[in-house]
């Protein structure tokens, strides 16, 4: 015979997937490109970089198949990334405590027959200095920028399945 704690169990997880159905939440799907945007060929401004490299392995990882210029293929076009630094709040010896780090992306999608869209984001990052551990820091620092650049790649793929 069925126990009560597990009828309630039961009952409780029918009802749970019931409300869950109901209020119109769906897990998030993988977001896919468009066709058009299948085949691409992947152009830069510093095509050794370590943006241009991320976004080729994301592009990858995202089945696009990258090949050379074609007439017929779509265009990406990553300009050169930028990168500055602003003071957000001193020691009270006058050193720089904390910069804000601003990192900017732009790229042109060119395809066929359409007109080439023009798309520019920046990422913003706080990071602390101290100068009395300058080394931890600028490892610090560069860490920060290598995952600002991951990033800014998988911004780059998901913002060109929404063209």
């Amino acid at each position: 015979m069925v126990s009560f704690n597990t009828l309630k169990n039961t009952l409780a997880l029918v009802l749970m997937c019931f409300v869950l159905s109901s209020c119109g939440f769906h897990l998030k799907k993988a977001s896919s490109l468009p066709d058009n945007l299948k085949t691409l060929t992947l152009k830069g401004d510093d095509e050794k970089s370590s943006l241009f490299l991320n976004l080729e392995k994301e592009l990858k990882a995202s089945n696009v198949e990258l090949t050379p210029s074609a007439k017929n293929v779509a265009q990406l076009y990553l300009r050169k990334e930028s990168i500055e630094r602003q003071t957000l709040s001193l020691f009270q010896n006058g050193q720089v405590a904390e910069y804000e780090l601003a990192y900017g992306v732009s790229y042109v999608v060119k395809r066929p027959g359409e007109k080439a869209i023009e798309k520019r984001f920046e990422l913003y990052r706080n990071y602390q200095d101290d100068p009395d551990h300058a080394l931890a820091k600028a490892k610090e620092l560069e860490l920060l920028i290598s995952e600002i650049r991951q990033q800014a790649s998988r911004r780059i793929v998901r913002e060109l399945s929404q063209l």
